[in-house]
């Protein structure tokens, strides 16, 4: 392999030609891996080389120790450690440290990447003992381009998400803390050094805790950053406000000396920065401030609840420094770009984020400081300060008591409203965001008397008038539907009077040019959602005839097929059908048996659409939840479907391309097998064929497991006693996914670890109901089994309420199964007892959850005494 002409071909701009270089580098490392990284070393030390080559030696060495997934990660990163002679990583190691020294940048950047992807490997193990020493020595002696390449290593080192190495950098910490503050001092000529040790700086401040601890390490740390913070150089300014904000949420109990001293004034300062990046940075340290300070109220609030006595330090920076801060910010929210895109995050935008922050921080005392700026500047002729004052009302809605806003917001409304009529769209666009923040979070002073006709009549004209209004109005729209829903299942609520007006305008709003907007018109379909959600029983005769209205709309999509031309062609009109079947879904959900007459013309056009979409469409996934949300409204109805609908199913649940597709199919397994119950029997051997082959398989098994074992539940309670014929196998599933544990600091896999526990009960849990209607002698192989996962989980402290309950429902219903004590020892076993008592009487738990402990120990209490004894103990 001529590796210059391979590395030159993975720049072509040909995809082929691309393609084919990659996978010459992939067969390359596989074939032997030792003398792949060793080529591509060298390459990239090779100073004579072309730059580009060198880079895209860079590029490989990268990838080969880089991947998304965890395990795939893994891999990797055994094929260095396992598959490298020694004498080859010692050159290999040399090689990359020696390119730090580079004058070619990239080549320097690219080992610095190289070295961090080691550095994870061996650091953890000790095997690289060398490499932080010669780094420190790098920044302390090196020349320029050596300075910096060494900072940007230890960045990229104190950036990485590996859990082994971040705990094993604490005990390198004096090592990082000398060589960045050494590159971040004003004494630092060069302003590329200086900026790279500020990063390194703000990577690394997790790991010197303890020499934050330590009053003379702080200052000095403290007053490279601040003097960093005047430099004169706005990404050095920048990256030093980064710092701050950092070590504001990292060690906010040691900040009240530096706060008193210099932080207050030098953030005032950079808020006032022409340079944008250094000013946000300046107003997201108060953002942080603020953030830090409500979790300590928080936290503190949770330990006094709990009687504890040890609270978090509270000292009220947000509280302090507001007078002199909001006022800076309401300043700040003049400075809109009215060319800004709406994601654009700006200076107004931070100012607003922060002033929203400083509401929940200090509640009612940021009300006359934000009135006084409002009333002052709500007339005004420059639309900028009359964007400013609405936005400013806008971010108090959440934070100050609601019955000191309630006053206010009812004297205000009319004037709001009114100023969705304004001369600028960005006036007229935060009017209405601010009437959303009023809904959302004291719409109790919303009278539906007075000001509900007139809100939801400018909230429509808005929507009417301009795209870049889309989103403040369906939202505000949304959030006036959810508030004013009323209790569920009511006769009436306050939307029913408008609801007719407010459904023929969404219809008109999609129909319309303006409606030829995709935001528009998926942000308006989003609306009308939420409004079938949310209508009162009064209103279903409308909704019922709005299903023939979307339906119309969906078959109509069927003929735009031929005309598409483009791809965009193709995205418009999965698009329109996505947004027309969230809208069916919601219609069925809320008429639910009702929607029967119709359900024949549903089931055919959603056929039709499967039928015409082609590979990775988004479309079939909003697809299958219509067809499970009509599968749980038709119950047993919904069979005369079947035979149609389940090749659909069956493709997407063998399509190993589409993990997400494959996800919603596993899900409509559930919903079909519930709906149908027995009826569903034909085609479960069908579906546990495909569920254990996607288990089986190397890439989405482990991801969708959780689904699977849950949907092994349902199926079993759906088909009672011919779950029988499974069970075995089943159960080997179940016990081979019990086996996992949760390593310690794999805070990552908590959630996917706790969701699989509860799969393995809820499967566990429906085959005991299936089982217990006459065949509870086919779960005794299995109960054993059963027992010690429950003890598992009740000496794990991984856990959540959900599991716990679904703990107590096993128990009970195991318990139900064997009523005559032939398993009585092992359910009077003491740490079934525990478990129950720590659940029944948790005052964390829903009464939900209680509830079904206290079954469970009723359960027990029936077990007579003596009987067969398990073999658990």
């Amino acid at each position: 392999m001529d590796v210059n002409q391979v590395l030159e071909s993975t720049l072509s701009p040909d995809a082929s030609t691309r393609h084919n270089a990659e996978q010459q580098l992939l067969q390359a490392a596989d074939l032997d891996f030792s003398a792949y990284v060793s080529t591509l070393a060298h390459e990239l030390a090779n100073e004579q080389a072309q730059p580009h080559i060198r880079s895209a030696a860079g590029i490989a060495l990268k990838n080969s120790f880089s991947a998304r997934e965890y395990t795939r990660l893994r891999d990797l990163q055994l094929r260095w450690r396992d598959r490298v002679a020694a004498d080859v990583k010692n050159s290999v190691k040399q090689l990359a440290l020696r390119t730090l020294a580079s004058k070619d940048s990239r080549a320097g950047q690219s080992a610095a990447q190289f070295v961090a992807s080691i550095a994870a490997i061996e650091i953890p193990r000790n095997q690289w003992p060398e490499l932080m020493p010669a780094l420190v020595a790098n920044v302390g002696e090196g020349g320029d381009h050596l300075k910096q390449s060494s900072l940007v290593t230890i960045g990229y080192i104190c950036e990485s998400e590996d859990t082994e190495l971040r705990d094993s950098l604490v005990q390198h910490s004096n090592a990082i803390l000398t060589a960045v503050v050494q590159g971040a001092r004003k004494e630092e000529t060069n302003l590329d050094v200086r900026y790279a040790a500020i990063v390194a700086l703000s990577d690394s401040l997790e790991f010197v805790r303890t020499n934050f601890e330590n009053e003379g390490e702080r200052n000095y740390i403290m007053q490279v950053i601040c003097e960093a913070t005047q430099s004169g150089e706005s990404r050095i300014e920048s990256g030093a406000y980064g710092c701050l904000n950092r070590i504001m949420a990292l060690y906010y109990d040691k900040m009240r000396f530096y706060m008193e001293k210099a932080l207050f004034g030098l953030t005032i300062l950079g808020m006032r920065n022409q340079e944008e990046d250094v000013a946000k940075l300046a107003i997201e340290f108060w953002c942080t401030v603020c953030e830090e300070e409500l979790a300590i109220e928080d936290d503190n609030a949770l330990t006094q609840a709990e009687g504890g006595t040890e609270l978090r330090p509270y000292f009220n920076f947000s509280r302090v420094a507001a007078r002199e801060v909001v006022p800076v910010l309401l300043e700040l929210l003049a400075q809109q770009d009215e060319d800004a895109h709406e994601d654009e995050y700006n200076i107004s935008r931070a100012a607003y984020q922060c002033l929203q922050l400083f509401a929940q921080a200090v509640g009612g005392d940021i009300v006359q400081a934000v009135l006084g700026f409002v009333e002052q500047n709500l007339r005004h002729a420059d639309w900028h300060w009359r964007d400013a004052a609405v936005s400013a009302f806008g971010a108090i809605m959440e934070g100050p008591d609601e019955k000191m806003l309630e006053p206010i917001i009812k004297q205000a409304l009319p004037v709001l409203i009114q100023m969705m009529g304004d001369d600028s769209v960005q006036v007229k666009d935060s009017a209405a965001y601010t009437l959303g923040r009023i809904c959302e979070n004291v719409a109790d002073s919303i009278d539906p008397e007075t000001h509900l006709a007139p809100l939801v009549q400018s909230l429509f004209t808005g929507l009417s008038s301009n795209p870049k209004m889309a989103g403040s109005c369906c939202w505000a729209l949304m959030n006036l539907a959810d508030r004013f829903a009323g209790e569920p299942g009511a006769n009436v609520n306050p939307l029913s009077a408008h609801f007719q007006d407010s459904i023929t305008h969404i219809l008109s709003v999609t129909e319309s040019p303006i409606g030829g907007d995709a935001q528009v018109r998926m942000a308006a379909y989003e609306v009308l959602n939420a409004f079938v959600t949310n209508a009162a029983n009064d209103s279903l005769p409308i909704i019922a005839k709005l299903s023939d209205i979307i339906l119309q709309r969906l078959e109509n999509t069927l003929q735009l097929q031929q005309q598409i031309v483009s791809v965009d062609d193709r995205n418009v009109l999965e698009e329109i059908q996505t947004s027309l079947s969230s809208a069916l879904l919601a219609i069925i959900q809320r008429l639910e048996r009702e929607i029967i007459p119709q359900a024949d013309r549903i089931m055919h056009v959603l056929l039709q659409v499967l039928n015409s979409v082609g590979a990775k469409s988004s479309v079939p996934d909003t697809i299958f939840a219509t067809v499970g949300a009509l599968a749980n409204a038709l119950e047993e109805d919904f069979a005369k479907y079947m035979d149609s609908f389940a090749p659909f199913l069956y493709n997407a649940l063998g399509n190993r391309e589409e993990p997400a597709l494959c996800a919603m199919a596993i899900g409509l397994v559930s919903d079909v097998t519930r709906s149908l119950g027995e009826m569903s029997q034909p085609y479960c051997d069908a579906f546990m064929n495909f569920l254990l082959e996607i288990l089986s398989g190397p890439s989405n098994g482990n991801q969708l497991r959780p689904a699977i074992l849950q949907c092994f539940g349902d199926m079993a309670q759906a088909i009672g006693p011919h779950f029988e014929k499974y069970l075995s196998v089943v159960a080997q599933v179940l016990n081979q996914s019990s086996t996992m544990t949760l390593s310690d600091g794999a805070f990552e896999m908590f959630d996917y670890f706790v969701s699989l526990r509860e799969g393995i009960l809820d499967a566990w849990d429906g085959a005991i109901l299936a089982m217990k209607q006459g065949k509870a002698d086919s779960l005794r192989p299995h109960v054993d089994s059963i027992f010690k996962f429950l003890q598992l989980i009740g000496q794990d402290p991984n856990r959540s309420e959900a599991l716990l309950r679904a703990a107590m429902g096993v128990i009970g219903d195991l318990a139900e199964s064997f009523p005559n004590g032939e398993y009585g020892e092992a359910f009077r076993s003491e740490w079934i007892g525990q478990l129950i008592k720590e659940v029944r009487s948790s005052p964390e738990y829903a009464a939900r959850t209680k509830d079904t402990a206290r079954w469970a120990r009723e359960q027990i209490k029936r077990q007579p005494t003596g009987g067969q004894v398990s073999q658990m103990s």
